[in-house]
Order: structure tokens, then sequence, then C-alpha cells
């Protein structure tokens, strides 16, 4: 037999040892899933699909849900949305460390961040209540009050104060300071000129605010113990038909006169002083308020959200079929 031939034929007997390995593993392999019991089968394919959907909405895309109406008309109540977590930096872990990102969010972008005013139950409760409410798509959310509602974990809002700004309210409305120009500007304004216009819905008519402000220094007057004049009783008499009050503005009336009355009270100075000049937005925070001013607890109330506890960007209404579209 030749050298050639002799190259071949162990050429082919290898062939056959291979062959008949890659047999031999391929009918164990049979055997085993015939031998599976058919529960544990479905229990290793439940579990890999949960895996995939945990790694997709902890670092990728995650559901919520609308739970309530602050954000009208962009995003409404029972709203089902995807939110873009890969943007800004996934969290490594629900509610651990984020993974850096150079993109930051921009003013008007449509955000979601944990509520600075949650009131956790712990780390293991936090994880288990954000790994179901993954897993269902948002559909299970075990993290409730007392009353059964879900409790507001993490908010959704637009970023609308940047870091540098300097914004303050007058009768409900959004304005920009800018001390060195000498020069204030609305938001309505500032939105058309930089051509990032959305809708800012109002709830609360701009004629109820005398009387809504009377009913503040009413409070006040109670608080201090006085009398109420009846002037301020005949301005507020029609504040009950206010349906969504600007709590922030009864709540200016109130603090001016206590701060009138007992100006030793540095709590009422500072509290006085905050709503006189507004809100200053530190480096490495950002602003974010409802598109529905009137009935939406934001910024203004538990102040600047640190960019670390951004999680995400409103991407994308999937749910009714109805109000499916890109979130703008």
């Amino acid at each position: 037999m030749t050298q050639g031939n002799n190259f071949f034929y162990s050429l082919q007997r290898f062939t056959e040892k291979v062959l008949t390995i890659r047999r031999a593993k391929l009918r164990v392999k049979k055997e085993k899933q015939r031998a599976k019991n058919p529960i544990l089968d479905w229990i290793e394919a439940f579990i890999w699909a949960a895996g995939m959907v945990l790694i997709i909405n902890q670092y990728l895309f995650q559901a919520y849900q609308i739970p309530s109406g602050s954000m009208i008309d962009t995003l409404l109540i029972g709203d089902r949305i995807f939110v873009n977590k890969l943007i800004y930096g996934p969290e490594l872990l629900p509610g651990l460390g984020k993974l850096p990102s150079p993109v930051k969010p921009q003013r008007n972008q449509v955000i979601i961040f944990e509520n600075p005013s949650y009131i956790s139950r712990g780390p293991a409760f936090d994880v288990l209540q954000r790994v179901l409410y993954m897993l269902t798509l948002s559909l299970v959310d075990i993290d409730r009050d007392e009353n059964g509602q879900p409790k507001a974990h993490f908010l959704i809002k637009r970023a609308v104060g940047m870091s540098g700004d300097i914004l303050t309210m007058k009768d409900g409305e959004m304005y920009f300071l800018f001390p060195g120009e000498n020069r204030v500007v609305a938001e309505r304004d500032y939105l058309k000129a930089n051509k990032t216009e959305h809708t800012i819905n109002r709830l609360m008519d701009v004629s109820a605010y005398p009387a809504l402000q009377a009913a503040g220094r009413m409070a006040a007057y109670s608080d201090l113990g006085l009398q109420v004049p009846s002037y301020l009783q005949e301005q507020a008499k029609n504040v009950g038909n206010i349906q969504y009050p600007d709590y922030l503005d009864h709540e200016r009336s109130r603090i001016s006169v206590l701060q009138a009355a007992n100006p030793q009270d540095r709590r009422y100075t500072m509290l006085s002083a905050r709503f006189r000049l507004g809100w200053y937005v530190p480096e490495g925070r950002i602003f974010p308020m409802g598109d529905n001013r009137d009935n939406s607890r934001d910024a203004r109330y538990f102040g600047a959200v640190r960019l670390t506890k951004v999680l995400g960007q409103g991407a994308i209404k999937y749910w009714p079929l109805s109000r499916f579209g890109v979130i703008r």
C-alpha cells in the first residue's frame, strides 16, 4: 500500500470514529430527553424564558403602567409603555449601582426615575417586587399601600429644568429666571424659542387664583389662632368649587402670612424665600415635572433629582393598541 493510500485510509478511519462518537452523544441526549420529567422540562423552559425577560427588562427595555394623570395628554392613566433602560446606563441589579453612560437626559425628554419620597421596605423586598414586576410586564405589583393601591416607587415626568436653571412659578405658570441678563422668560415662550414645544395642561383656571390665595391666608389665620377677617371669607367663598387646586400657591399664601407674623421663625423665613426665589437646579441634578401641571406631584414638591436616580427614557406606548406610538 502506497503512502498516499495510507493517508486516505487513516483519514477515513478518523472520520468514521468522529461520526460514531457524535452519533453516540446524540443518542444519549435523546435518551435523556425521553427520560426527563415533563414537569421538569416545563420548569426548565420557564426559568430560561424568565431569565431572558429579566435581562431584557433590567438592561434594555422595561414595561411600566401609568398610574396617574400627571402626564395627560402625553400619557394617560392605564397606558402601558416601554422604557429605554440602556440609554442612560442600566442598573447592575435592581436598586443597585448603575453602569456609566455618555448619554445624559436632555430637556423635555420623558424620563423615569426613583421617587425621592418613596419609603422602602428593605432591599430584599425591593428586589423581589421589581423582579415580579418585570417578569409579568407590569401586571403584578406587590408594593401597595394600606388601601391596596400601588406605591409610587418610580415616577414618569418630563425633564423641564436642567443643571444651572433657576425656575419659579406664578399663578401656576413656570418661568425661567436669568439673573445675569435681568430677564424672565415664560416656559411656553422658552419652549417655542427652542423649538421643543409640548402640551402643558392646566386644570385650574387663572381666574380662580384670588379665591385660592385668600383660602391660603385664611388657613394661616387659623394656624395662628386668630379670627379670620370677613373680607377673606368673602374672597374665598368659591374655593370649594376648584376641583384641582394649585396646592403650591395655596401654601405660598399661607406661609407669607405666617412669616409676616413670626419674622423670627427661620422655618417660615426659609419657606417664604423658597416660594419667592424659586428653585435652583444644582450640577448633576434635573428638575422633572408633569405635563398636567395642576395634578402632578413632582420636583416642585420634592426638589431636583439626582441624575444617578434617572433609570431610563420613555420610548413607546404599546397598550392600548389605539394609542400605540413613540413617546414625545
